[in-house]
């Protein structure tokens, strides 16, 4: 792979991805909550794609030391995306409570036109900074997790510390929020 002219399109493009993407999210929710129709079945359903998400979302955050050390522990040794592959879990969970193909469809588009290139921008910023990640990108798969951890990957313990420094348990608030709000949807509704 290539990295991109500073000037391209694709680079500019990357850029402004970073920058939108939490604003595009909570344009999403807007969305969301117009097209939603869930049912009690639905939003239990839900819960087999919400709870694993938010589960590794808390695993990698435990693990990761931003811009300071390549993570390779943990959820890392399986993934180089762990956070981003929970981020999916939980979406692609709500985006079954909801019942709406055209949210899926949404969803769909929201993580190639936005995520898609934050990773990648991510990986860039990474091989630029930490020698060892070549190595790493041909041992541990970008998003679709391993069946069993790479070989030489670093031992590293959770850290509640960094699971706080993160504020990963925004995520769980999000999806109690979100929760929340489809059962209003579903009362208001019946």
């Amino acid at each position: 792979m290539t990295i991109p002219a500073p000037n391209s399109t694709l680079a500019r493009w990357k850029l402004l991805s970073r920058r939108i993407r939490v604003p595009a999210g909570f344009a999403f929710v807007l969305v969301y909550a117009w097209l939603a129709a869930p049912t009690a079945r639905s939003i239990a359903w839900s819960l087999l794609l919400v709870v694993p998400g938010l589960l590794l979302r808390a695993w990698a955050s435990g693990h990761v030391r931003k811009n300071a050390a390549l993570a390779t522990s943990g959820p890392y040794a399986f993934t180089r995306n762990p956070l981003y592959l929970g981020s999916m879990l939980i979406a692609y969970g709500f985006a079954a409570a909801s019942r709406s193909l055209w949210v899926v469809g949404l969803l769909t588009v929201l993580f190639l036109l936005i995520y898609w290139p934050v990773i990648l921008s991510e990986e860039e910023f990474l091989r630029g900074h930490f020698p060892q990640f070549a190595e790493y990108t041909r041992r541990v798969p970008r998003l679709v997790p391993r069946i069993s951890s790479s070989a030489g990957h670093a031992r590293g313990e959770f850290s509640f510390a960094l699971y706080r420094q993160h504020r990963e348990y925004n995520s769980l608030l999000g999806s109690i929020f979100l929760y929340a709000a489809l059962a209003v949807i579903l009362v208001l509704r019946r």
